[in-house]
This record gives C-alpha cells, sequence and structure tokens, in this order.
C-alpha cells in the first residue's frame, strides 16, 4: 500500500492512497482524514486503506486523480517524534577519520541517534530555504520508518512488528554549524533545519523480497544539480537493523504511533557506489589529499534523491530541492 498527504491549506494535509505506479491517487477522507488518525488506529483503518488501494490499483477507484509530487506535504507533515540513528558506521569512521578522530569501539555494537525536530517537515518538492552558504549546507540521503505504538523495553525479536510504512528522507545538515554545537555537549539544534521526506510512504510488502531482516536492499540514488553522485545499496553495511534502532529507541521509554526513525545517510564500503552527502565525498579527499575539494551545497543547487526497483520504477516518488536563500523567498 502506498500512502501520500496533499497540500490543502491545513497543518495535517489531507491523506490520499497513491496506486503502485504512482500515476494515480484517491482521497481518503472516507477511511481517515490524515495519515497520523491512521496511525492511531491502524489495525481499523490499514485494511479499508488497503482496500481502497487496491480498487485504485484495478482502475475501480470512484473519483480517482492524477498523482503529482509536487502537490504533497511530507507523508506526516509534523511528527510527534524524529529519531535520526546512524546505522551505517563506515559513513562515521570516514568522517572521523578525515579529522584524526579516533571512532570509539562502541559505536559498532550501541547505535548513535539524535532526537530531530519534528513539528516542521517540508515537502518533497519544496525548496530547501536558509540564509548563508556559510553554514555548509549539505544533504543527506537515508531511509525512514514509520511506526505505531511501541512499549518501552521491547524485545529486538518483535521490533520489527511495530514498523508500519517506510519512505526516503533528505535530513539536511549545516556542516559548518555542527562542530560548536557537538562541542556544547548537548547535540544538534540549529545544524539540522527541516527534514524533507518522500511523496509517498509504503508498507514494507510493497518491497517484496528487497524487505529482509529489517533493512532496505535496493541502492538510494542521490543526483546533485543533474548528476549522479550515489547509489549505496542501502542493504549492505548498515549495522544496525530498524528493529535494533526502534529496541534502542525504547529501552526507556514508549513511543507513540506516528513515530519516525532514521537509518542515518545511507553508505557503503566500497566508493565506488558514490555517496549520499557531501561530508562524505569531503572526508575522502581529505584522506587521500590533506585537502578536501568538493564544495557544499549553494543557492540554486538542486538535489533529487529516488529509489527504483528491480525494473527500474520509483518506488517512493523522488524528493526534488532546490536550495534558496531567504530573501529570495515571498
Amino acid at each position: 500500500m502506498k500512502l501520500a498527504t496533499l497540500k490543502d491549506g491545513s497543518r495535517d494535509g489531507q491523506l490520499i492512497v497513491v496506486s503502485r505506479d504512482l500515476k494515480t491517487a484517491c482521497i481518503a477522507n472516507g477511511i481517515a482524514p490524515s495519515l497520523q488518525r491512521a496511525l492511531d488506529d491502524w489495525n481499523f483503518i490499514a485494511p479499508q486503506l488497503d482496500e481502497l488501494y487496491t480498487r485504485l490499483n484495478a482502475g475501480r477507484a470512484v473519483n480517482s486523480f492524477d498523482f503529482v509530487a509536487e502537490k504533497c506535504m511530507a507523508p506526516l507533515p509534523r511528527a510527534y517524534q524524529w529519531a535520526d540513528g546512524s546505522s551505517y558506521v563506515n559513513h562515521v569512521e570516514l568522517v572521523r577519520k578525515a579529522r584524526n578522530a579516533e571512532m570509539p569501539e562502541s559505536f559498532w555494537h550501541d547505535p548513535l541517534m539524535y532526537q530531530g525536530g519534528s513539528d516542521d517537515f517540508i515537502g518533497p518538492c519544496d525548496d530547501i530555504v536558509l540564509a548563508s552558504e556559510e553554514w555548509g549546507i549539505d544533504f543527506e540521503s537515508e531511509i525512514a520508518v514509520i511506526t505505531g505504538d511501541i512499549p518501552m523495553g521491547e524485545k529486538v525479536q518483535y521490533a520489527g512488528e511495530h514498523i508500519r510504512l517506510l519512505m526516503l528522507v533528505n535530513d539536511v545538515s549545516l556542516r559548518n554549524l555542527i562542530p560548536s554545537e557537538l562541542a556544547k555537549g548537548f547535540g544538534f539544534f540549529q545544524s539540522k533545519p527541516a527534514s524533507s521526506f518522500s511523496p509517498v510512504a509504503v508498507t514494507p510488502d510493497e518491497l517484496g523480497e528487497f524487505w529482509k531482516d529489517g533493512k532496505v536492499h535496493l541502492p538510494l540514488r542521490s543526483t546533485w544539480n543533474g548528476n549522479l553522485v550515489g547509489q549505496p545499496n542501502a542493504g549492505v553495511d548498515m549495522v544496525f537493523s530498524f528493529p535494533q534502532l526502534i529496541t534502542h529507541l525504547c529501552k526507556t521509554r514508549n513511543a507513540r504511533a506516528g513515530t519516525i526513525i532514521g537509518s542515518g545517510t545511507v553508505s557503503n564500503k566500497d566508493a565506488s557506489k558514490g555517496f549520499s552527502c557531501i561530508a562524505e565525498k569531503r572526508a575522502l579527499e581529505m584522506i587521500a589529499t590533506g585537502e578536501p575539494v568538493t564544495p557544499f551545497m549553494r543557492f540554486g543547487d538542486t538535489i533529487k534523491i529516488e529509489m527504483l526497483d528491480k525494473n527500474g520504477k520509483s518506488i517512493f516518488g523522488a524528493i526534488e530541492q532546490s536550495v534558496v536563500e531567504t530573501d529570495s523567498v515571498n
């Protein structure tokens, strides 16, 4: 099943069901007005949405219309919780190595995770609006899950049962603001502006054989200014699966329906697969020559993040954004 949220002038948008080929959609207001409402009563509402999805794919849905990603908000325009992990330890190791910092051995068995702002996500085709290029603007291509209610202390073998939907993420980072923030000892805040998500969120069964062991075993493509710069396989070198991230999150607290958990920047040890953020490319340059060459993003730059199935068809639709200076926006 594929779900999206249509812009309608409200904070939470209008829940729609989207066809498997991402060509048509149907409003789900007779079932649930918003995705959060569906998540709050998933066992009752999801079968109704799935029935509508079946009719839509068969061309039998009443009042269907063309699906347009540009008209979408984030699937969850605001969420009760957004927690981003760092499952691809290769990424962390490279970035630390570039600045001659030793990586603690614990990073291989104890996930890194931070809690980001979740009250104001931006849509998949909305501009990334910032005030300064000097902040070191970077994209981060990731995968995320949306969960149902999860009890505190949930066991890893059961944690995957709470995953309702998956989607793609651009977890924008302001690299030049990060060092001073981390030096304070309280983690990210100003260096992590609003994240954006793919136009469509999908149930795990939509991935078929490529959803296995709590990981998505497909390449995640990042295209910067029209150039494909990375397509690492999200199932390779993912040290912590989504069930493991869920277990980490819920060690000391409950998580409620609508919690979003990110994978962290997708990264493969095989450098030929490219990169999912500019910081990793710069780290490789630092390691090789002692100096980074690749600049961070400039105003006017574009980023596209997408995942294709085995037939080359988009699964989630694409995140397609431009970086825009604040003063240039009305």
